[in-house]
């Protein structure tokens, strides 16, 4: 047994200084691949030069195509516009701006005389309604005086018309004479009081009529301006065109932004004033009654005294 062991120890000794050997012969045969490919590596640069003429012209071409491709980019940039009312205002013909210009002023005097009428068609409306409240249950002229007591009113100027044409025709017996004289009266002042209520209705007529016409000729001219800009920058880029022609199609937007409210405020306030003259009518009613009611009462009262004498 003792040798079969010393055997076994004699093998691994073997083993143990022969695995570095095999491991060198295994790693020598390495080395001549690196060094057979380094030669092999050599030629590689004498292969390259003739390459590099050909190369160049097309890192030459690569160079120069970049800069031809990003020529148009600052075109882009320079094209870009503000459109904004303001900017396609301040940028406008000094045609276009007048008739900007013209056509704001219309619109602020538009919303003027709307606000200005509005406050003068309700408070006299307001003020007649009150005043034949008062005087319905008159029964002579100078109670309808005394029970309206304020001035200012149409309703205090029919009675005293009625009232003066009453004094005047004092001793005429024809009773349709005073009245027809004061219906004449009348007329008058209902007529002065109906052209005062339709004061500034003209004005909203004629703006809501012509705003758009003047409007549209700020358009058209604009529209001119730009063909000129377009063939004298001969172009026809998108960049160039759209500023000129949003520039004139603003005009005609202000011509509708002041039309259209006047045309409205003028069919509103047409019909306000045709029902604040219907309650003008019945005041005028109202004086006509009263005055017919005073002259059959002096008659009775004149036929009674002849009556007891």
């Amino acid at each position: 047994m003792f040798r079969t062991v010393l055997k076994s120890l004699a093998v691994l000794a073997v083993v143990a200084f022969a695995s570095p050997i095999i491991a060198q012969q295994a790693a020598k045969p390495v080395a001549p691949v690196v060094t057979q490919a380094a030669p092999a590596a050599a030629p590689a640069p004498v292969t390259a030069q003739p390459s590099s003429p050909v190369a160049s012209p097309a890192a030459s071409t690569a160079l120069v195509s970049p800069v031809m491709e990003a020529a148009p980019r600052p075109m882009v940039a320079t094209g870009e516009h503000d459109l904004s009312p303001w900017k396609m205002f301040m940028g406008a013909d000094i045609i276009v701006k007048a008739v900007m210009v013209g056509l704001a002023f219309a619109s602020v005097v538009t919303w003027t005389v709307g606000i200005f009428k509005m406050m003068e068609l309700t408070w006299a409306m307001r003020r007649l309604k009150a005043a034949l409240r008062k005087i319905g249950e008159s029964r002579s002229l100078s109670e309808a005086q005394m029970a309206l007591g304020e001035r200012g009113t149409i309703l205090s100027r029919l009675l005293a018309a009625a009232m003066r044409e009453g004094r005047m025709s004092a001793g005429i017996s024809s009773d349709e004479g005073i009245k027809e004289r004061a219906a004449s009266s009348f007329g008058e002042i209902v007529r002065a009081e109906g052209r005062k209520v339709r004061t500034g209705m003209g004005i909203l007529a004629t703006i809501g009529a012509t705003s758009p016409f003047v409007g549209l000729f700020g358009t058209v001219w604009g529209i001119m301006n730009s063909f000129i800009g377009i063939s004298k920058s001969q172009t026809t880029n998108l960049a160039v065109v759209a500023p000129g022609i949003a520039e004139a199609l603003l005009a005609t937007a202000i011509g509708l932004v002041a039309a259209i409210p006047a045309v409205i405020i003028y069919n509103h306030f047409s019909r306000v004033t045709k029902a604040y003259m219907e309650i003008v009518g019945r005041a005028q009613g109202a004086a006509g009654r009263l005055l017919s009611r005073d002259l059959d009462r002096t008659h009775s009262s004149s036929h009674a005294r002849a009556a007891a004498e």
